[in-house]
């Protein structure tokens, strides 16, 4: 599964196969389903109190590297020839995350369930 998103003006190919969680852990020497799985633990996080003002405690329960770091694997699957990820992200003047994580929820949910036949 692929989808294309434009994030500072350029085109960005994102991908989920079955060697992103084995791509994802010899990169980051971390289980790519164990985070996965962690993120749902943020489902119920409100980032934005009652008054829309930002709940900077919300905000210190998240771990924004392994979020970056996803993103990283799915985009690195999409087109091999992108370089580490620090090295790609200083490809971007903005890299809006919280833009960018909605928008892959699917490819990442793709790599977790399974087809039964």
């Amino acid at each position: 599964m692929e989808k294309t998103l434009t994030i500072d003006g350029k085109q960005v190919k994102f991908k989920s196969t079955a060697a992103t969680p084995l791509r994802y852990k010899a990169q980051f020497g971390r289980d790519f389903f164990t985070d996965i799985v962690k993120m749902n633990k943020l489902k119920n996080v409100k980032l934005k109190d009652e008054n829309g003002e930002p709940n900077y405690e919300a905000f210190e329960l998240i771990d924004f590297d392994f979020f970056y770091n996803i993103v990283w694997a799915l985009a690195k699957s999409g087109d091999n020839s992108i370089g580490d990820p620090i090295t790609w992200l200083e490809d971007f003047d903005e890299f809006p995350l919280m833009e960018i994580l909605p928008e892959l929820q699917e490819l990442m949910a793709h790599s977790i369930k399974g087809k039964k036949k």
